[in-house]
Protein backbone atom coordinates (compact mmCIF):
# COMPACT_ATOMS: atom_id res chain seq x y z
CA UNK A 1 0.00 0.00 0.00
CA UNK A 2 1.40 3.50 -1.32
CA UNK A 3 0.86 6.77 0.65
CA UNK A 4 -0.70 9.32 -2.16
CA UNK A 5 -1.51 12.89 -1.77
CA UNK A 6 -3.48 14.39 -4.93
CA UNK A 7 -3.93 17.86 -5.04
CA UNK A 8 -7.40 19.45 -6.14
CA UNK A 9 -8.75 15.98 -5.03
CA UNK A 10 -12.16 17.26 -4.35
CA UNK A 11 -12.46 18.64 -8.31
CA UNK A 12 -13.74 16.91 -11.32
CA UNK A 13 -10.69 14.83 -12.04
CA UNK A 14 -9.16 14.46 -8.78
CA UNK A 15 -12.09 13.03 -7.13
CA UNK A 16 -12.26 10.24 -9.70
CA UNK A 17 -8.50 9.64 -9.84
CA UNK A 18 -8.87 9.42 -6.05
CA UNK A 19 -11.75 7.20 -6.22
CA UNK A 20 -9.61 4.99 -8.36
CA UNK A 21 -6.42 4.81 -6.29
CA UNK A 22 -8.46 4.28 -3.16
CA UNK A 23 -10.28 1.01 -5.08
CA UNK A 24 -6.44 -0.26 -5.74
CA UNK A 25 -5.89 -0.43 -1.76
CA UNK A 26 -3.72 2.45 -1.51
CA UNK A 27 -3.92 5.25 1.39
CA UNK A 28 -5.02 8.62 -0.43
CA UNK A 29 -5.05 11.93 0.96
CA UNK A 30 -7.01 14.58 -1.03
CA UNK A 31 -5.84 17.86 -0.86
CA UNK A 32 -8.16 21.05 -1.76
CA UNK A 33 -9.44 24.40 -0.46
CA UNK A 34 -12.86 24.13 -2.28
CA UNK A 35 -11.91 27.20 -4.46
CA UNK A 36 -13.32 24.73 -7.30
CA UNK A 37 -13.37 21.45 -6.13
CA UNK A 38 -16.51 19.96 -3.90
CA UNK A 39 -16.63 18.37 -1.09
CA UNK A 40 -19.81 16.27 -2.22
CA UNK A 41 -17.49 15.05 -4.43
CA UNK A 42 -15.26 12.74 -1.87
CA UNK A 43 -18.50 12.06 -0.16
CA UNK A 44 -18.07 8.20 -0.87
CA UNK A 45 -14.52 8.46 0.21
CA UNK A 46 -14.34 10.13 3.12
CA UNK A 47 -16.49 6.91 4.74
CA UNK A 48 -13.23 4.96 4.11
CA UNK A 49 -10.86 3.98 6.76
CA UNK A 50 -7.43 4.71 4.14
CA UNK A 51 -8.44 8.21 2.78
CA UNK A 52 -7.86 11.86 4.49
CA UNK A 53 -8.72 15.19 3.29
CA UNK A 54 -6.68 18.01 3.68
CA UNK A 55 -8.47 21.14 3.60
CA UNK A 56 -6.13 24.03 2.42
CA UNK A 57 -4.17 25.90 -0.77
CA UNK A 58 -1.66 23.78 -2.46
CA UNK A 59 0.18 26.58 -1.70
CA UNK A 60 0.27 26.24 2.48
CA UNK A 61 2.85 23.86 4.26
CA UNK A 62 2.68 20.17 4.11
CA UNK A 63 4.50 18.26 6.86
CA UNK A 64 2.77 14.61 6.04
CA UNK A 65 5.29 12.55 4.09
CA UNK A 66 3.95 10.34 0.78
CA UNK A 67 5.41 7.97 -1.56
CA UNK A 68 3.87 9.57 -4.74
CA UNK A 69 1.80 13.16 -5.60
CA UNK A 70 -0.18 13.75 -8.15
CA UNK A 71 -0.43 17.83 -8.41
CA UNK A 72 -3.92 18.65 -9.50
CA UNK A 73 -4.39 21.66 -8.14
CA UNK A 74 -5.32 24.93 -10.37
CA UNK A 75 -8.28 25.91 -11.81
CA UNK A 76 -9.00 24.33 -15.36
CA UNK A 77 -11.60 25.98 -17.36
CA UNK A 78 -11.48 29.48 -18.59
CA UNK A 79 -14.19 30.88 -16.79
CA UNK A 80 -12.72 29.78 -13.21
CA UNK A 81 -8.85 31.07 -14.04
CA UNK A 82 -9.89 33.72 -15.64
CA UNK A 83 -12.17 34.91 -12.99
CA UNK A 84 -8.63 35.91 -10.47
CA UNK A 85 -6.04 35.05 -13.22
CA UNK A 86 -2.99 36.11 -10.07
CA UNK A 87 -5.05 33.46 -7.99
CA UNK A 88 -4.88 31.14 -10.63
CA UNK A 89 -0.98 32.00 -11.69
CA UNK A 90 -0.23 31.46 -7.92
CA UNK A 91 -1.48 28.54 -7.54
CA UNK A 92 -0.45 26.63 -10.27
CA UNK A 93 3.14 28.34 -10.10
CA UNK A 94 3.69 28.32 -6.29
CA UNK A 95 1.94 25.36 -5.33
CA UNK A 96 3.93 23.31 -7.98
CA UNK A 97 6.90 24.65 -6.49
CA UNK A 98 5.52 24.17 -2.70
CA UNK A 99 4.86 20.05 -3.83
CA UNK A 100 8.12 19.29 -5.28
CA UNK A 101 9.88 20.84 -2.46
CA UNK A 102 7.31 18.12 -0.33
CA UNK A 103 8.71 15.56 -2.90
CA UNK A 104 12.21 16.57 -2.20
CA UNK A 105 12.09 16.20 1.47
CA UNK A 106 10.51 12.82 1.97
CA UNK A 107 11.64 11.23 -1.92
CA UNK A 108 7.99 11.31 -3.48
CA UNK A 109 7.56 10.54 -7.19
CA UNK A 110 5.69 13.39 -8.05
CA UNK A 111 3.33 14.05 -11.15
CA UNK A 112 2.28 16.84 -12.36
CA UNK A 113 -1.15 17.72 -13.89
CA UNK A 114 -0.02 20.29 -17.16
CA UNK A 115 -1.97 20.77 -20.02
CA UNK A 116 -2.52 21.24 -24.11
CA UNK A 117 -2.92 24.98 -23.36
CA UNK A 118 1.02 25.16 -23.19
CA UNK A 119 0.67 24.56 -27.23
CA UNK A 120 -1.31 27.87 -27.23
CA UNK A 121 -2.93 28.36 -30.39
CA UNK A 122 -0.58 25.82 -32.19
CA UNK A 123 0.88 26.23 -35.78
CA UNK A 124 1.85 22.59 -35.79
CA UNK A 125 -0.97 19.92 -35.86
CA UNK A 126 -1.74 17.39 -34.55
CA UNK A 127 0.67 18.60 -31.19
CA UNK A 128 3.75 16.93 -30.28
CA UNK A 129 5.06 16.81 -27.40
CA UNK A 130 8.63 18.60 -28.97
CA UNK A 131 6.54 21.47 -29.94
CA UNK A 132 7.28 24.55 -28.01
CA UNK A 133 3.67 26.27 -28.56
CA UNK A 134 2.45 29.64 -29.82
CA UNK A 135 1.30 31.37 -26.24
CA UNK A 136 0.63 35.16 -25.76
CA UNK A 137 2.13 35.82 -22.78
CA UNK A 138 0.40 38.54 -21.96
CA UNK A 139 -3.44 37.65 -22.79
CA UNK A 140 -6.56 36.87 -20.65
CA UNK A 141 -5.78 33.36 -20.87
CA UNK A 142 -2.09 33.78 -19.91
CA UNK A 143 -2.96 33.10 -16.42
CA UNK A 144 -2.83 29.46 -16.88
CA UNK A 145 -1.08 28.94 -20.25
CA UNK A 146 1.93 30.82 -18.82
CA UNK A 147 1.71 29.66 -15.26
CA UNK A 148 1.50 25.79 -16.53
CA UNK A 149 4.59 26.56 -18.74
CA UNK A 150 6.34 27.91 -15.44
CA UNK A 151 5.38 24.67 -13.48
CA UNK A 152 6.90 22.90 -16.31
CA UNK A 153 9.56 24.36 -15.87
CA UNK A 154 9.82 24.08 -12.46
CA UNK A 155 9.31 20.30 -12.26
CA UNK A 156 12.62 19.84 -15.03
CA UNK A 157 14.48 22.10 -12.36
CA UNK A 158 14.02 20.02 -10.10
CA UNK A 159 14.80 16.99 -11.67
CA UNK A 160 17.63 17.99 -13.11
CA UNK A 161 19.24 19.96 -9.64
CA UNK A 162 17.65 17.61 -7.36
CA UNK A 163 17.27 14.78 -8.55
CA UNK A 164 13.56 14.23 -8.37
CA UNK A 165 11.39 11.16 -9.81
CA UNK A 166 8.80 13.33 -12.30
CA UNK A 167 6.28 12.98 -14.54
CA UNK A 168 4.52 15.12 -16.19
CA UNK A 169 1.34 14.53 -18.50
CA UNK A 170 0.11 17.58 -20.81
CA UNK A 171 -3.70 16.74 -20.26
CA UNK A 172 -6.25 17.38 -23.32
CA UNK A 173 -9.63 18.67 -22.77
CA UNK A 174 -11.59 16.08 -20.52
CA UNK A 175 -15.41 15.65 -19.99
CA UNK A 176 -17.52 12.92 -18.17
CA UNK A 177 -19.94 12.29 -15.29
CA UNK A 178 -18.96 14.80 -12.00
CA UNK A 179 -18.60 17.79 -14.28
CA UNK A 180 -19.98 20.62 -12.48
CA UNK A 181 -22.94 22.03 -14.97
CA UNK A 182 -21.42 25.21 -14.12
CA UNK A 183 -17.96 24.08 -15.00
CA UNK A 184 -17.81 26.35 -17.95
CA UNK A 185 -16.21 24.09 -20.74
CA UNK A 186 -17.87 23.38 -23.89
CA UNK A 187 -19.19 19.95 -23.10
CA UNK A 188 -21.06 20.78 -19.79
CA UNK A 189 -21.90 24.02 -21.48
CA UNK A 190 -23.63 22.33 -24.41
CA UNK A 191 -25.20 19.95 -22.22
CA UNK A 192 -26.31 22.18 -19.74
CA UNK A 193 -27.96 24.85 -22.41
CA UNK A 194 -29.57 21.85 -24.09
CA UNK A 195 -31.17 20.04 -21.21
CA UNK A 196 -32.76 23.41 -19.95
CA UNK A 197 -33.83 24.36 -23.39
CA UNK A 198 -31.52 27.31 -23.53
CA UNK A 199 -29.59 28.45 -26.78
CA UNK A 200 -26.77 26.91 -27.56
CA UNK A 201 -23.80 29.12 -27.56
CA UNK A 202 -20.77 28.86 -29.96
CA UNK A 203 -18.09 31.68 -30.01
CA UNK A 204 -16.81 32.32 -33.97
CA UNK A 205 -18.50 30.16 -36.54
CA UNK A 206 -17.84 27.04 -34.70
CA UNK A 207 -15.09 25.86 -36.63
CA UNK A 208 -12.28 25.73 -34.12
CA UNK A 209 -11.58 21.82 -33.15
CA UNK A 210 -10.77 20.22 -30.09
CA UNK A 211 -10.51 16.39 -28.94
CA UNK A 212 -12.24 15.19 -26.07
CA UNK A 213 -11.00 12.50 -24.14
CA UNK A 214 -13.29 10.94 -21.38
CA UNK A 215 -12.50 11.14 -17.81
CA UNK A 216 -12.11 7.31 -17.30
CA UNK A 217 -9.79 7.24 -20.03
CA UNK A 218 -7.65 10.07 -18.64
CA UNK A 219 -7.47 8.96 -15.08
CA UNK A 220 -6.15 5.33 -16.07
CA UNK A 221 -3.50 7.75 -18.50
CA UNK A 222 -2.41 9.28 -15.51
CA UNK A 223 -2.01 5.96 -13.05
CA UNK A 224 0.22 4.12 -16.25
CA UNK A 225 2.46 7.78 -16.47
CA UNK A 226 3.15 7.55 -12.59
CA UNK A 227 3.48 3.87 -12.43
CA UNK A 228 5.91 3.65 -15.72
CA UNK A 229 9.44 2.89 -15.58
CA UNK A 230 11.72 6.17 -14.07
CA UNK A 231 13.23 6.82 -18.01
CA UNK A 232 9.51 8.08 -18.43
CA UNK A 233 9.88 11.43 -17.38
CA UNK A 234 9.35 13.72 -20.13
CA UNK A 235 6.40 14.96 -21.05
CA UNK A 236 3.56 12.74 -22.14
CA UNK A 237 0.51 13.74 -23.93
CA UNK A 238 -2.97 12.61 -22.72
CA UNK A 239 -5.66 13.17 -24.70
CA UNK A 240 -8.03 11.89 -27.60
CA UNK A 241 -6.98 11.89 -30.54
CA UNK A 242 -10.55 12.18 -32.17
CA UNK A 243 -10.79 15.61 -33.69
CA UNK A 244 -14.05 17.32 -33.83
CA UNK A 245 -15.30 20.83 -34.70
CA UNK A 246 -17.11 22.90 -31.89
CA UNK A 247 -19.86 22.95 -34.37
CA UNK A 248 -20.11 19.36 -34.74
CA UNK A 249 -20.02 18.87 -31.12
CA UNK A 250 -23.53 21.00 -30.79
CA UNK A 251 -25.04 18.82 -33.37
CA UNK A 252 -24.13 16.14 -31.85
CA UNK A 253 -25.22 16.95 -28.29
CA UNK A 254 -28.77 18.03 -29.85
CA UNK A 255 -29.79 15.02 -31.49
CA UNK A 256 -28.52 13.46 -28.31
CA UNK A 257 -30.73 15.20 -25.95
CA UNK A 258 -33.34 15.85 -28.10
CA UNK A 259 -33.32 19.45 -27.66
CA UNK A 260 -34.66 21.71 -29.71
CA UNK A 261 -32.70 24.52 -28.55
CA UNK A 262 -30.97 27.35 -31.33
CA UNK A 263 -27.48 27.04 -31.96
CA UNK A 264 -26.37 31.19 -31.55
CA UNK A 265 -22.91 32.22 -32.54
CA UNK A 266 -21.23 34.65 -30.61
CA UNK A 267 -17.64 36.65 -31.05
CA UNK A 268 -14.86 34.52 -30.63
CA UNK A 269 -12.70 35.48 -26.72
CA UNK A 270 -9.17 36.74 -27.36
CA UNK A 271 -6.57 34.21 -27.92
CA UNK A 272 -8.98 31.27 -28.62
CA UNK A 273 -6.89 28.36 -29.86
CA UNK A 274 -8.19 26.89 -33.47
CA UNK A 275 -7.04 23.93 -33.43
CA UNK A 276 -6.29 21.06 -30.94
CA UNK A 277 -5.17 17.34 -31.14
CA UNK A 278 -2.89 15.39 -29.66
CA UNK A 279 -0.26 13.50 -30.97
CA UNK A 280 -0.34 10.72 -28.42
CA UNK A 281 2.45 8.23 -30.12
CA UNK A 282 4.48 8.15 -26.78
CA UNK A 283 1.29 7.76 -24.74
CA UNK A 284 1.37 4.94 -26.76
CA UNK A 285 4.29 3.55 -26.88
CA UNK A 286 5.47 4.04 -23.61
CA UNK A 287 2.45 3.44 -21.65
CA UNK A 288 0.74 1.18 -23.87
CA UNK A 289 -2.02 3.77 -23.27
CA UNK A 290 -4.69 4.81 -25.68
CA UNK A 291 -8.44 6.22 -25.02
CA UNK A 292 -11.06 3.53 -25.47
CA UNK A 293 -14.28 5.21 -24.93
CA UNK A 294 -15.56 7.16 -28.25
CA UNK A 295 -17.16 10.94 -27.88
CA UNK A 296 -20.25 9.22 -28.78
CA UNK A 297 -19.92 6.85 -25.86
CA UNK A 298 -18.88 9.23 -23.45
CA UNK A 299 -21.08 11.90 -24.28
CA UNK A 300 -24.61 9.72 -23.71
CA UNK A 301 -22.89 8.70 -20.29
CA UNK A 302 -22.20 12.36 -19.52
CA UNK A 303 -26.17 13.64 -20.69
CA UNK A 304 -27.44 10.49 -18.28
CA UNK A 305 -25.41 12.46 -15.80
CA UNK A 306 -26.59 16.01 -16.21
CA UNK A 307 -30.05 14.79 -16.98
CA UNK A 308 -30.34 13.42 -13.06
CA UNK A 309 -28.69 17.25 -11.83
CA UNK A 310 -30.76 19.33 -14.25
CA UNK A 311 -35.01 18.84 -14.91
CA UNK A 312 -35.87 19.89 -18.86
CA UNK A 313 -37.69 22.51 -19.41
CA UNK A 314 -41.65 21.65 -19.78
CA UNK A 315 -42.14 23.20 -23.00
CA UNK A 316 -38.41 23.90 -24.36
CA UNK A 317 -38.86 26.57 -27.37
CA UNK A 318 -38.99 25.86 -31.02
CA UNK A 319 -35.94 25.71 -32.80
CA UNK A 320 -35.04 29.23 -34.47
CA UNK A 321 -32.69 30.18 -37.45
CA UNK A 322 -28.87 29.97 -36.06
CA UNK A 323 -27.76 33.75 -35.87
CA UNK A 324 -24.44 35.15 -36.68
CA UNK A 325 -23.77 32.77 -39.26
Amino acid sequence: MKKILVTGGAGFLGSHLCERLAAQGHHVTALDNFHTGCKANLADLLRRNHFALLEQSVCDPVETAFDEIYNLACPASPPHYQADPIYTFRTSVFGTFNMLELARRCGAKLLQASTSEVYGDPLVHPQTEGYWGNVNPIGIRACYDESKRGAESLVYDFQRFHGLNVRLARIFNTYGPGMNPSDGRVVSNFIVQALRGEDITIHGEGLQTRSFCYRDDLVEGMIRLMNAPDEVSFPVNLGNPGEFRILDLARIVLEKTGSRSSLVFLPMPQDDPMLRRPDISRARDCLGWEPGISLHEGLDATIDYFRSLIAPLAAPPVRRAAQGV
